[in-house]
């Protein structure tokens, strides 16, 4: 290898950027003329095309790509020809500055023209077209560029992606160097996309020893959180302990002690001891402070509401049924099967009700059966569902206004509702659809807000998966011993015997595999390669179904996998989609982020829960379409689901995701007029009944599975053991004495 070496020159474009390690593949302009252009490899972050680079580094030589240069750092210079600046302010790297006006100022001030920014920004007023609103907004983002390049510089010494540094930066502003040296494990808890592993390379890299209790404990927290993300409310302690010494590579007596340390902290974990979930000896759970207070509080709540004295709807307690519920098929045309009958009054009788059940049994019918005769004696009803799609199919149901649960509650920046126990809603009757969905934070908030006196009816699919959130709610309301009466519809109607997705629902429902010959609208591809299956998959969903069918493959097909990962996972299959749905177009514009590309048109899924965006937060799952992308501006637009104009900055996109494709979890509460489902044994792990079921009921008219038979009889076979870790069931049936907690 030869010695370090200097190279100047304008960055011309990014060929390749890993977000994650900062590995960049780049062209550069040296000056050497007619086009020629050197490749520079290595770690280029916070580095925009347009701008002037001074790199150090060393000459090597690439089999395929010839003479590269690998840079080791780098530091940015302000360009010192009139082209050079007129290209760098154009580059899209100051917001309100696009190529246009960068010519537009670059002609007025000429080579003076970044000093002018610098100095004495109230004089590009002088551009023509530039008024003082713009004016300004140049000025704070040229300053806001200088500061963020200094935090990159220092972050990039420790390792940090440039989209990751951007964000510490904009949530710790000018503290942000002095937060990553004191500080590091803040970042896990504090800043999105960075996990305890980030955090804790930060840390090393600051020189935080390897067994400090500052990070064990905060690794303990953070196994925690992951196990949130996985559903579960509390973990085992012996489980948590042996989980923190592999992520940690520390001693267990270390561990043991820092456990205790938190256990011991206000806002540290509680240790309880609960019923073992098979009925052996008690187990010690380990919560995380938030989802122990809402475990506590829904049952709570839901026991406070049971024993309300007072009713809201007291004058359906001496109703004349027969009388009622003829009345009611008078207007509906059709009378209510006894189980359906059973469900009406239990649900304007009882204070808390479940109602569940498969598809064609008659849920939808009997919830408006129950908000029909509700109406009828002027009670105040009011419907919601988790997700905005199944808002909307509950309103055109019931013929009522229905909105999502987070919306109903007005929820606030930071996850405080309007709606609570001090001001709940103005409701008799509350009715919330695909309660499968209701994860336990959100269903504490939501039973919170219900007004003693009050009915709640939760209406869902036991057999679905259960909530993306952790919890398994409504299971554990419909627990055995548990004291919420429920109705459980099973008898399918004669109309829906003739859906072959409903009856192959209820076979895989019960371990029979699905019928896939001489149906109408559920069909099986064999495919036994799992690449192969993924590009069969695309090819049924963009080509096929549209063509035969006359469904608008963006809007009416949904490809659903059973995992992210894989040839045949929804990630691959969304890069494929949208090359077939929503191809480039000169003259379209386009942005890339990370390893994808956003186009006008795309179909997008939010990833996170983020209470800042739109009226009331926007959420995890929620989906829409791009409606505008200014790269001027740096934003893009989206419509959601639930018909809300939601922009996104550029440096957003990470909490975007394309949604040709998702996953079958990210499908829950939402309904399509068509799915396509690869089942391949690469999802080997994945394939459960649940999931398979859940996948087979997102469908309105149509099922397309593409891949091998073994693999769908796998996950026919397989019942989900994996029942997660949560207290409710044995709280609310009265198991959990008060008072166990240490």
């Amino acid at each position: 290898m030869s010695n370090m070496a200097v190279v100047e020159g304008v960055l011309e474009r990014i060929t390749y950027a890993n977000e994650e390690s900062g590995y960049t593949v780049a062209r550069v302009d040296t000056g050497r003329g007619a086009g020629d252009l050197l490749t520079v490899v290595g770690s280029l972050l916070g580095a925009q095309p347009g701008e002037s680079l001074r790199m150090e580094g060393r000459w090597g030589s690439h089999p395929q790509y010839g003479r590269q240069f690998t840079v080791e750092n780098y530091s940015t210079l302000l360009p010192a020809t009139v082209q050079g600046i007129r290209r760098y302010l154009g580059s899209g790297l100051i917001k309100g500055i696009g190529p246009r006006m960068a010519e537009r100022i670059v002609d007025h001030f000429g080579i003076d023209t970044l000093d002018v920014i610098e100095q004495e920004p109230e004089r590009l007023i002088e551009v023509p077209g530039l008024g003082p609103k713009r004016t300004r907004m140049i000025g704070a983002a040229w300053e806001e560029q200088k500061a963020i390049k200094e935090v990159m510089v220092f972050l990039q010494g420790v390792g940090v992606s440039t989209s990751i540094a951007v964000r510490i930066y904009k949530k710790y502003g000018d503290a942000s160097v002095s937060v990553v040296k004191n500080q590091p494990y803040r970042l896990a808890a504090d800043v999105w996309g960075i996990g305890f592993l980030t955090a804790d390379r930060i840390a090393q890299a600051v020189g935080i020893p390897h067994d400090s209790p500052e990070r064990v404990k905060a690794g303990l927290q953070y196994a925690l959180s992951q196990s949130t993300d996985q559903g579960h409310c509390f973990l085992p302690e012996d489980r948590l302990i042996a989980d923190g010494v592999k992520l940690l590579q520390v001693d267990t007596g270390l561990v043991i002690d820092c456990l205790a340390e938190l256990a011991g902290q206000d806002e540290g974990v509680v240790r309880e001891s609960v019923p073992a979930p098979d009925g052996g000896p008690p187990l010690t759970a380990v919560y995380l402070v938030p989802f122990h207070r809402a475990e506590l509080s829904l049952v709570g709540q839901v026991r406070r509401l049971l024993g309300a004295p007072e009713d809201r709807m007291a004058a359906f307690g001496d109703v004349d049924w027969d009388k009622a519920l003829g009345w009611l098929a008078g207007r509906t045309g059709a009378t209510l099967a006894p189980e359906q009958r059973d469900a009406v009054r239990l649900a304007l009788t009882s204070k808390v009700a479940v109602l569940t059940g498969g598809p064609g049994c008659g849920k939808s019918f009997t919830v408006r059966s129950i908000v029909e005769l509700a109406r009828a004696k002027k009670a105040k009803v009011v419907l919601a569902a988790p997700t905005g799609r199944a808002a909307k199919r509950l309103a055109e149901l019931t013929g009522a206004e229905a909105s999502t649960v987070h919306r109903l509650l007005e929820l606030k920046p930071g996850g405080d509702a309007a709606y609570d126990r001090d001001r709940p809603l103005d409701a008799d009757l509350v009715v919330v659809d695909e309660a499968s969905m209701l994860d336990l934070l959100l269903a504490n908030k939501l039973v919170k807000a219900v007004a003693p006196g009050a009915h709640l009816l939760l209406v869902g699919d036991v057999d679905q998966l259960p909530s993306v959130g952790a919890g398994e709610v409504l299971r554990d309301l419909l627990a055995d011993g548990g004291p919420v009466p429920a109705v459980r519809l099973t008898r399918i109607f004669r109309q829906a015997q003739q859906s072959g997705v409903v009856t192959n629902a209820h076979r895989i429902n019960t371990g029979l595999p699905p019928l896939t010959d001489g149906l109408p609208d559920f069909f099986l591809f064999p495919e036994e390669d799992t690449e192969a299956a993924g590009l069969l998959a695309v090819d049924v969903a963009a080509r096929r179904i549209p063509a035969r069918f006359g469904l608008d493959p963006r809007r009416d097909v949904q490809v659903l996998a059973p995992m992210h990962r894989g040839p045949a996972g929804a990630g691959n299959l969304n890069g494929l989609l949208q090359q077939a749905v929503t191809p480039a177009r000169p003259g379209l514009p386009e942005k890339r982020f990370g390893g994808r590309v956003f186009r006008v048109g795309d179909k997008v899924t939010q990833i996170r829960n983020n209470y800042e965006k739109g009226a009331n937060g926007v959420f995890n799952g929620t989906v829409g379409v791009v409606t505008a992308l200014s790269v001027d501006d740096q934003r893009l637009t989206v419509r959601t689901d639930e018909d809300e104009e939601v922009a996104y900055e550029f440096d957003e996109l990470d909490e975007l995701a394309h949604a040709y494709a998702v996953t079958i979890h990210r499908s829950q509460g939402s309904e399509y007029p068509a799915v396509v489902i690869p089942v391949t044994t690469g999802a080997w792990m994945m394939l459960q009944r649940n999931l398979l079921y859940t996948a087979v009921t997102r469908a309105k008219k149509l099922v397309v599975l593409v891949g091998s038979r073994k693999a769908l009889a796998q996950a026919v076979r397989t019942v989900s053991a994996g029942r997660r870790y949560t207290a409710v069931a044995p709280r609310l049936s009265g198991r959990i004495p008060v008072g166990n907690i240490t």
